[in-house]
């Protein structure tokens, strides 16, 4: 039985890859904050699909509460074959020196150092376990950056290195770890960036065909489905009407 942990599992991209994964017949460990919807999710796919499936409730910025969380997990469940590091938000637009200290430091701690901490426990079960597949959830933000964009970029761009870090830390124990970083997606992200101001937020997709979720999960699906001597390293994926941060193609 092959299982999938998946972080940031009740919207956009972390819910598209719970979907996939259980109709790819994976029993999944999803983990988020938000209890009800969480186990709504859960509910849903573990009826449709017939998978097992463990939903975690947790902050990943909180390493207490994570490391509680994890390691309180039976130890069938530490048998996971897929890691997807998908918790992370972007707060603000503000030039830094009008940035927000607070929406800094959320997210420095949800983007980087949540996803050090589950990494390293979920990690140590794939040496264990002599095989495994991490894939980071990066973005084009962390390939190049743009007004505004700072304190997100540099966060996105501290993925990009940890994931070339950890294919080269891991290799030794077969464990393959791919980074995908999107461009434009349609999700919540927007709106969690302009705290809730939807007109404002659909105005970043106004005249153009953004990504969607799926488009991101397939992306991870095929990444993960390749034989065991093939691993992706880097994955950048933007819209068609998407050059990149600064060049697009509206209508």
């Amino acid at each position: 039985m092959r299982t999938a942990l998946i972080t940031g599992a009740t919207s956009g991209i972390g819910e598209a890859c719970a979907h996939l994964f259980a109709q790819q017949g994976y029993r999944m460990i999803l983990v988020a904050r938000k209890q009800d919807k969480l186990e709504k999710i859960a509910k849903h796919f573990a009826d449709k699909y017939a998978v097992e499936i463990k939903t975690l409730i947790a902050d990943v910025r909180d390493k207490v509460a994570v490391t509680d969380i994890l390691e309180g997990l039976p130890g069938d469940w530490k048998q996971v074959d897929v890691l997807v590091n998908n918790a992370g938000l972007s707060l603000g637009l503000e030039p830094i020196d009008q940035g927000d200290t607070s929406d800094w430091d959320t997210m420095i701690d949800t983007n980087v150092k949540g996803l050090l901490y589950v990494t390293k426990i979920v990690s140590n079960w794939m040496i264990s376990n002599k095989k495994g597949h991490i894939v980071n959830i990066g973005s084009t933000a962390g390939k190049e950056v743009y007004p505004g964009g700072n304190v997100y970029c540099a966060t996105k761009h501290a993925v990009d290195a940890l994931n070339k870090g950890m294919r080269v830390d891991l290799l030794p124990h077969g464990i393959k770890v791919t980074a995908v970083n999107p461009g434009m997606v349609e999700t919540e992200f927007s709106k969690t960036r302009f705290k809730g101001d939807e007109a404002r937020a659909d105005k970043v997709y106004e005249g153009l065909e953004p990504l969607i979720a799926q488009d991101i999960a397939d992306a991870i699906w095929f990444v993960v489905s390749r034989p065991a001597h093939v691993n992706i390293d880097d994955m950048i994926i933007r819209p068609t009407a998407q050059a990149n941060s600064y060049v697009t193609n509206r209508k």
